[in-house]
């Protein structure tokens, strides 16, 4: 395949029937991109390949002569952008005019008992190369692409012997040329297909599931064959974490979103609520949702110490049953914590429940009581200067007692206290918020001009990618003869 179309794959960096969680669109403007970046990129590549052998024979009217070019690589190479366009419903055309060789080599030739030998340098003109391909999914959800069109011409070919009796054999260069252009265009068409199959088979051996920590794997297989249109190509990505120690699924499913284009951008991405609230169930399921509390967490600029004595403020009985004594709280979630998105903000919602227990001097811990603690917090994010940014804000806090071991008491104070002690944290978060993250960069390519835009249901990110100059991979078929 002509190599360049690969570069698009590349900007990808891929059970049927389900609603997909992530969507990617990749419009013509990223197409034109890639093809633009892919050119000079496959005309580097072109220059270190080594071609195979070539042999054959021609007749000169006396016999035949038997030939063999070896060692043949490419001088220069004329590639002019080729033209890359989507098809409706069907995949890819890619066409290439007026593509020329510059190449040298060595040749060696054999005429009865006489054999002979030295350099040749060969230029081929204006190849022109058409071809298509379709564009799918396979049953594990991988991006599959196979040929269904192809169609090259080359237009002529001039050769110079050089060396032992070249003098001899060049002026029968006309009978070599007919023959060595047959064996250049018929050997286009096959090696392109051949690039296909080979790009299709290391889509097949792409992973489609992600461990991203100890905790939890990141499935992105295909829902559906993609979507393509004469302006864009688009992905429906599964988009779901998981939890790799009990592999429960959410008891929630992704809803249908539709990811609005704005237009200008290479690529949109759309990442669906779903996808945030199955990596928290994966969490909670596995977990991992829980801490324990003691005095020695709480910062020294704090003037309040986790001990019977200090919690008396709150609750009056507590420092007169277990009196000086050292306290633990078990903090954990009682349900996994829930996103919502709406235009312009976010909504999380966490429900905790906090056990807490008494030390006393031989080490056993006394159950006191536990409190449940629902909140609810507002988020707004955006994407400027290259950094993602946000703030969060306190919707509302309740707490109420739950079992208790000592007794009834009033949860307004510590209700207080605890809303107080999240105003503190949440003037902390915003302040790194606002500094922002740098976005991440891929392997070979980062997002520039990058948007963020909060939708019901989903966020939208909307960018253009620049493809690194440095450490890109080649996957190039090194045989075109």
């Amino acid at each position: 395949m002509l190599p360049c179309v690969m570069v698009v794959f590349v900007l990808l960096s891929c059970a049927c029937g389900e609603n997909p969680a992530v969507q990617v669109i990749l419009t013509n403007k990223g197409l034109q991109y890639g093809k633009h970046e892919g050119t000079g990129w496959v005309q580097k590549e072109l220059e270190q390949i080594t071609f195979p052998d070539i042999s054959g024979s021609v007749n000169i009217y006396i016999g035949n002569v038997y030939y063999t070019l070896s060692g043949v690589t490419i001088k220069q190479c004329d590639l002019p952008e080729p033209n890359v366009e989507f098809v409706q419903q069907k995949g890819l055309t890619t066409s290439i005019a007026g593509l020329s060789f510059a190449l040298t080599g060595e040749w060696r030739t054999s005429f009865g008992a006489i054999h002979d030998g030295g350099s040749f340098d060969m230029a081929i003109f204006n190849i022109d190369v058409t071809s298509a391909v379709q564009l799918g999914s396979d049953a594990g959800g991988h991006l599959s692409v196979s040929s269904i069109y192809c169609k090259a011409s080359v237009g002529d070919v001039a050769m110079q012997f050089y060396g032992g009796a070249s003098w001899i054999f060049q002026p029968f260069v006309k009978h070599f040329k007919g023959h060595i252009i047959g064996r250049i265009q018929s050997q286009v068409c096959p090696e392109v297909e051949n690039s296909i199959m080979d790009l299709d088979h290391h889509l097949q051996a792409m992973n489609v599931s992600f461990d991203v920590n100890e905790v939890l794997n990141f499935d992105v297989p295909l829902t559906g064959v993609p979507d393509i249109e004469p302006s864009n190509m688009k992905l429906g990505l599964k988009g779901e974490f998981n939890s790799i120690k009990t592999h429960k699924e959410p008891p929630f499913v992704a809803q249908e979103f539709i990811l609005p284009e704005l237009p200008g951008y290479m690529l949109s991405v759309g990442i669906s609520e779903f996808t945030l609230n199955s990596a928290s169930f994966g969490y909670f399921s596995a977990g991992e949702l829980q801490a324990l509390i003691n005095d020695s967490m709480i910062p020294p600029c704090i003037p309040f110490h986790l001990n019977t004595s200090s919690m008396g403020a709150f609750i009056p009985q507590l420092p007169k049953m277990y009196p000086g004594l050292l306290m633990n709280l078990q903090v954990y979630a009682r349900q996994a914590p829930m996103f919502s998105f709406q235009p312009g903000s976010g909504i999380l919602d966490v429900h905790v429940g906090v056990k807490a227990t008494a030390i006393e001097a031989n080490g056993t811990q006394v159950p006191l009581f536990t409190l449940y603690i629902d909140s609810s917090f507002t988020s707004e994010m955006m994407i400027a200067d290259g950094k993602l940014k946000g703030s969060v804000k306190l919707n509302n806090v309740t707490l109420t007692l739950g079992p208790s071991e000592i007794g009834v008491f009033k949860t307004d104070a510590l209700e207080n206290g605890i809303r107080s002690g999240m105003g503190m944290a949440l003037s902390k978060l915003n302040a790194k918020l606002r500094e922002g993250t740098i976005l991440p960069r891929m392997k070979h390519a980062q997002l520039v001009n990058t948007v963020l835009k909060m939708q019901k249901g989903f966020v939208a990110i909307y960018s253009d990618v620049e493809i690194l100059q440095t450490d890109r991979s080649s996957y190039l078929s090194t045989s075109y003869l």
